[in-house]
Parts: structure tokens; C-alpha cells; sequence
């Protein structure tokens, strides 16, 4: 999954893309080895700047136009019922949804779309759960919400990343090194740890200097069963999977 940021509030700068320039990238990042595109455009880093729904509509509705008739699978980064509505008139193929189906009106556009949702894992608010423990507990909240709206086709995203401010760096640790436990759920996991702040911590590095440190983490949580990964980095990523998958060959 190739990460496409519309919002120049992003943290990792080297995400964002501009009106007009989505198109040729997408494009790039498919002939690169991604399966899909995740697009969405409103940062929701520790910090960033606030935009209105309007905004980040109107920015999803220029990308998306821009990719109207490739066939590229498109998943749609958003939490608001009024940016899925913009969304749903262009071809998009599955939703991203960092609050984990806790809005219920949101959640019943959702379903009433059809389309597959990758959701993260929330109690209240996006990522919320601080540790192994909590974090499993609102999975569990997430597939009891997917089963009340009808929802039957999703991913689990175990919420790596400072979503919140009580959120430490070894709680996102904690949820990698127990990976593989997620699979319980019996639905397939996204690994989506990207360039995040915990991986900077540890070696003391900004996003733009986390690529190496990314695709190590990524290796491990590909050996724990992580169905899908979420990068900023495709080629460099498609190469690990290939060589990964080579080396399991029997």
C-alpha cells in the first residue's frame, strides 16, 4: 500500500503531493510494485495543523479526479461521512479509517458503501489505546462494531504511531515485538510504520532519515503475518517483500 498525502501538514514531507502531480505519482508507485494506493488528505500527526472537512473534501476530490479511469486501487484515508460522500463518486476501492468505525454515522456510510475497510484500532478517538492489552481490547471493539453495521470485509490496524498524547514510544514497541498476536482476531493485519516518531526515537533520526530503520521493522512484522503494509517508500519496500518472500521459498 503506497501512501499518497494531499496535506501539506504531513510530518514526512517527502509524502506530500501537490495538486496536479497526483496522477504521475500514483502511476510511478504502481510501476514500483504497489498493489494499492492509500489516499488521504488531512494530517492527523501529533500537532499538525487543523483543516475544515470542506478542505480536506475539496482536496480529496481534486486527487481523486486526477485518477479517475487508471483502474489503480484506491483506498480512501478519511473519517468523515462528508469526505467518504466526495470519495464515493470517483473509483475508490476500500476505506481507511483511522477511528475505527466509532462514529456511527460514519461507520453506517461505510457499510451502506460496500467497500472493504481497514480499521484501526480506537475506543473513543483515533489510537487511543496505550499497550498490548488495550490495544487488543479495542480490536475487539472494532470487530464487534464491523459485525453490529454489517461490515464483513476488513483489515485490523493495531494503531502503531503517537496517536495520543499519553501514547509512549515503547508502547509502540510493545505492539510490534507482539505482533503476531493480533492474528487471533482471524482477519488479516496492517503493519503501517512508516517513518513514524517511535522508530526516530530510537535512532535519534527525522522522517526523512528513517527509511533503513522502516524496512528492518518491516521484515519483522512481515514475519509475524502482517497481511498488508502501509509505506511511504514503494520500491524500496516491493524489493524487501520480493527478496523476503524468495528466501521462504521451500
Amino acid at each position: 500500500m503506497g501512501v499518497i498525502n494531499c496535506s501539506p501538514e504531513s510530518f514526512y514531507r517527502g509524502s506530500y503531493i501537490p495538486a496536479g502531480e497526483v496522477h504521475d505519482r500514483a502511476l510511478a508507485m504502481v510501476a514500483a510494485g504497489a498493489d494499492m494506493i492509500d489516499l488521504g488528505a488531512q494530517s492527523t500527526a501529533p500537532g499538525s495543523s487543523p483543516i475544515t472537512v470542506a478542505e480536506e473534501a475539496a482536496r480529496v476530490d481534486a486527487a481523486l479526479s486526477e485518477l479517475d479511469g487508471t483502474g489503480i486501487t484506491l483506498s480512501v484515508d478519511t473519517r468523515h461521512p462528508e469526505v467518504l460522500d466526495v470519495c464515493l463518486r470517483h473509483d475508490v476501492h476500500a476505506v481507511n479509517d483511522i477511528s475505527g468505525l466509532t462514529d456511527e454515522r460514519y461507520a453506517r456510510a461505510v457499510a451502506d458503501s460496500g467497500l472493504p475497510v481497514f480499521a484501526m484500532a480506537s475506543c473513543r478517538e483515533p489510537g487511543d489505546a496505550a499497550g498490548i492489552a488495550a490495544t487488543k481490547k479495542a480490536l475487539e471493539a472494532v470487530v464487534t462494531r464491523c459485525a453490529r453495521f454489517g461490515v464483513e470485509e476488513y483489515v485490523l490496524d493495531p494503531a502503531v504511531g503517537r496517536w495520543t498524547p499519553g501514547r509512549t514510544s515503547e508502547h509502540d514497541w510493545e505492539l510490534c515485538r507482539n505482533f503476531s498476536s493480533f492474528l487471533e482476531f482471524g482477519r488479516p493485519v496492517l503493519a503501517a510504520i512508516s517513518r513514524k516518531t517511535f522508530i526516530g526515537d530510537l535512532l535519534g533520526r527525522q522522517p526523512e532519515d528513517r527509511l533503513a530503520g522502516t524496512l528492518a521493522l518491516t521484515t519483522m512484522l512481515v514475519d509475524a503475518g502482517a497481511a498488508v503494509v502501509r509505506s511511504h517508500d514503494v520500491a524500496e519496500t516491493a524489493d524487501l517483500l520480493w527478496v523476503h518472500a524468495t528466501m521462504r521459498q521451500t
